[in-house]
């Protein structure tokens, strides 16, 4: 029976829509001095992400700006299918949402192309009016997550009533983890893969967006979704 609920979809933008962990990679080109404990902090979860990843762009000179958008459009490839992808949730009236832990003075650029609504982009903000830069979280976390997420997903996901839409995550890292705890359905790539694996956390591993649009034709066909 066809799922009378309707699909949205919540999708990671580092590491999923591109490549490459974009906060990670520049960080390790820029290397401002005192990032690499920060950031192992982070990772390890001694520190929230929020105040990992405004202490490490904290440590950027502001004057930076247009080297590091610079830097990210020349690194940050995107993932192979995701201009299909997005024609596939057009001609299917998926809504597409981006829920991403970056900032939007490189998601945009980036995105750019690709012609999704600016309302359909969660992402940080980035203030370069002081020496340095200062994160600006616009969507933070709202009861019951007390993560300290910055860019909270689940509060984003939350605003879509489960018992009227189908939820469908993709994502690939700790920012989509527990996003995909309450989700209905999971793409998963690499980090996010083995933790859903370790917790039980149902979820469909996937290397590019091709592989997407093929299981969401499969479930379509056998109408589960």
């Amino acid at each position: 029976m066809t799922s009378i609920r309707k699909p949205v979809i919540f999708c990671d933008f580092d590491g999923t829509i591109t490549i490459t962990d974009n906060i990670v990679a520049i960080m390790k080109h820029f290397k401002p001095q005192g990032y690499e404990e920060i950031m192992e902090d982070t990772i390890k979860q001694r520190i929230s992400l929020r105040e990992g990843v405004g202490a490490m762009f904290a440590l950027i000179p502001s004057s930076q700006r247009e080297e590091i958008i610079s830097f990210v459009l020349d690194y940050a490839g995107i993932r192979a299918g995701f201009q299909q992808f997005l024609h596939y949730l057009n001609k299917e009236d998926i809504e597409f949402y981006v829920t991403s832990g970056g900032m939007d003075f490189f998601i945009n650029p980036l995105l750019q192309p690709f012609e999704i609504p600016q309302d359909h982009i969660y992402c940080n903000g980035a203030d370069f009016s002081g020496e340095y830069i200062k994160i600006t979280w616009p969507n933070p976390c709202l009861p019951p997550c007390e993560n300290g997420c910055g860019m909270c997903k689940t509060t984003v996901i939350r605003n879509f009533p489960e018992d009227t839409y189908l939820r469908i995550l993709i994502g690939d890292s700790l920012t989509d983890f527990e996003g995909a705890k309450i989700a209905d359905l999971v793409y998963s790539r690499s980090w996010l893969t083995t933790k859903c694996e370790e917790l039980g956390v149902n979820h469909v591993p996937f290397e590019t967006f091709h592989d997407i649009i093929n299981d969401l034709q499969q479930k379509q066909e056998q109408g589960v979704l």
